[in-house]
């Protein structure tokens, strides 16, 4: 390592990017504390390499930097060797978000990797997960097509205004983990707050946005022959995700909730001073966010950081070994590469 560089001993935090779409609310102040402006807030983009809402560091000795800059001077020393590839295209392999769906989002699909390369998006394609923190009685989301609705159904009911009798609506609850391949037709609709992890890419085929009209009263853009270009009408995997046992002794258990070849999430549930111990050697960098209780992160050589309700930090691939210690009953979420 350069000695002139800071080395990567320490999780990084970061301010969070705020987004003030139409479809958010103030759930992210009433939920989790946050200082938000007056207008609704719909994400809080809390990990991002993605060059249009970068990350920057807000405290430590690289206080101030952006997320791509640090992936450009650590390279796999930050991200880690299963994230080569990344580095290689100058990219953050993952992005966290935290979102209020006050209101419904859009109906949209997003492309593969293939797809994006072939179509020059300049972006990796997008498959992501969601984990459901919180959720109104009788919340739903959209998770792909009605059986039976091919290319062709699709389109006649979009271009009749009949795409609402076409999406599978799934029921969700606090705790449930989604997964959304590149390909599935998804939307969130209103009453859910969720954490997503997802490939850094924001190349969306909206499909269908409930007649809405945005800011100067004009519709939203659609995308719809890009979208059937993109969309994986032969997949039926179900929505939700059923929670794998990966450990469980001292107090700690941890489950698989989201499984891809692009991440791995897990849910960790500690009991109050229960400590979860682990190292990282140059595989892979890891996120951790804290969702109930309290906890803290502990690495070797840096004081302790207290990790906030529904704040994430990000653990460099070389930082060596660190400790998760439970100040109350809490659950926390836990990303990597695989």
């Amino acid at each position: 390592m350069h000695a002139s560089r800071p080395a990567l001993g320490a999780p990084l935090t970061f301010v969070p990017r705020l987004k003030h779409y139409l479809w958010g609310g103030r759930r992210l102040e009433q939920l989790f504390g946050r200082v938000l402006p007056d207008e609704v807030t719909a994400e809080s983009w809390e990990v991002s390499g993605h060059p249009d809402e970068p990350s920057v560091v807000d405290r430590g000795p690289l206080a101030g930097r952006e997320l791509p800059g640090l992936v450009a001077e650590y390279g796999i020393e930050l991200v880690g060797s299963r994230g080569a590839h990344a580095v290689e295209r100058g990219t953050f392999p993952l992005l966290v978000k935290l979102l209020d769906a006050s209101h419904a989002l859009s109906v949209q699909v997003h492309p593969d990797d293939a797809h994006a390369a072939a179509h020059g998006t300049g972006e990796a394609g997008k498959t992501e997960m969601w984990y459901v923190v919180h959720a109104e009685p009788g919340a739903r989301i959209i998770h792909g097509l009605r059986a039976g609705t091919g290319r062709a159904a699709l389109r006649r009911a979009v271009a009749e205004g009949r795409a609402q009798d076409v999406l599978n609506r799934v029921p969700v609850r606090a705790g449930d983990s989604v997964i959304v391949p590149a390909g599935t037709v998804h939307g969130i609709l209103s009453g859910i707050v969720l954490v997503e992890v997802q490939q850094t890419s924001d190349t969306t085929y909206r499909i269908y946005d409930w007649d809405r009209t945005g800011p100067g009263g004009t519709p939203r853009e659609l995308h719809v022959e890009r979208a059937l270009e993109v969309i994986d009408f032969a997949r039926r995997e179900p929505a939700l995700v059923e929670p794998r046992a990966v450990g469980d002794g001292g107090g700690v258990r941890r489950e698989v909730v989201a499984e891809c070849e692009h991440f791995v999430v897990e849910r960790i549930r500690a009991e109050a001073g229960a400590v979860f111990e682990h190292g990282l050697r140059g595989d892979t960098f890891e996120i951790w966010g804290t969702l109930a209780g309290s906890a803290s992160l502990i690495a070797a050589g840096s004081p302790a950081l207290n990790m906030e309700t529904a704040r994430f930090a990000l653990l460099p691939a070389t930082m060596g070994g660190f400790a998760l210690e439970a100040g109350t009953d809490a659950v926390a979420l836990r990303a990597y590469l695989p």
